[in-house]
């Protein structure tokens, strides 16, 4: 693993005009750094793209023709729904002050992004008055069509108990491919790199849900009488910021963390490829389960 250099200073100044395009030469996001090149490094895109095809294009939505199947996607997907919120919190955690006695952070432009994606991620518009996690979101989304919420459940309740999460994803109601996902992702984490756990973030948990699993959705709605309605809701709000606010301010905040040192980017681009690739491996493992389980009934 290449090893953060000795101090690098987060220098991500986000745009005060959510509202600009990318390419906005304006006074304010010349200012703010919004008009420079976003592009990754070529080779990152040649070694990312032909995965994220793969996620794009993977043989898993050919299986979802039934409401058993999406549950089943779905309680194996909520792990990565609770994991992507860790990646989060210890971005926030490095980032922002979260002690007593509080301090000024470091980098307040780098705090705000934090704490802006935190708001939205942690406590959004729940769509029913109030305000909930888009974690909790994908809970009650999970209730309402009937997928068992036991692994998601179990699991959270023995780290409330204070146990580890390798033990706690030790449990057998953890369903493999999510443990074995979970596990990735805490090695990351625990890594304690911010340059590995920042890729990790934008890169490695981008939206990648084609166009056809939306539409999957809106089918299967319609056929149950309307039990994916807070899936669909969940979709709406945790895609639509993603791919409009939060993706391209993360993808600007990693610019500014590795700016041109070509070891934190190549750093970055591993992380990303092993993110990925064990994204592929959690789908594969879905997709294996779905057909166990078509293959099963009567």
């Amino acid at each position: 693993m290449v090893k953060e250099s000795g101090n690098p200073t987060v220098r991500f100044l986000v745009s005060a005009a959510s509202d600009h395009t990318p390419g906005c030469a304006c006074s304010t996001c010349r200012a703010f750094g919004k008009s420079r090149d976003l592009r990754q490094p070529p080779r990152m895109d040649e070694r990312l793209a032909p995965l994220r095809d793969a996620l794009l294009n993977h043989r898993i939505y050919g299986e979802m023709q039934h409401l058993n199947a999406l549950r089943l996607f779905m309680e194996h997907h909520v792990f990565a729904v609770w994991d992507f919120m860790s990646l989060l919190k210890v971005l926030q955690q490095r980032l922002c002050c979260v002690d007593v006695p509080w301090l000024v952070p470091a980098d307040p432009q780098a705090c705000r992004l934090l704490n802006e994606i935190v708001l939205a991620e942690e406590s959004d518009r729940d769509g029913q008055g109030g305000f909930a996690s888009h974690f909790e979101l994908y809970h009650r989304a999970m209730r309402q069509c009937g997928a068992n919420t036991l692994g998601i459940d179990r699991f959270l309740d023995d780290l409330r108990r204070g146990l580890p999460v390798r033990v706690a994803l030790s449990a057998p109601t953890v369903p493999p491919p999510a443990r074995q996902f979970v596990q990735q992702t805490f090695a990351i984490i625990d890594s304690g790199n911010l340059c590995a756990i920042a890729s990790a973030f934008t890169y490695g948990r981008e939206d990648l849900l084609p166009d056809v699993f939306q539409r999957i959705v809106d089918r299967l709605n319609t056929e149950s009488d309307g039990k994916l309605e807070q899936f669909r809701y969940y979709l709406q709000r945790h895609i639509g910021l993603d791919g409009d606010e939060h993706g391209p301010m993360a993808t600007r905040f990693m610019h500014s963390l590795c700016g041109s040192d070509a070891s934190l980017w190549q750093l970055a681009e591993e992380t990303a490829v092993s993110c990925l690739t064990a994204r592929l491996q959690l789908w594969d493992g879905i997709h294996a389960a779905i057909r166990r389980h078509t293959e099963a009934a009567p």
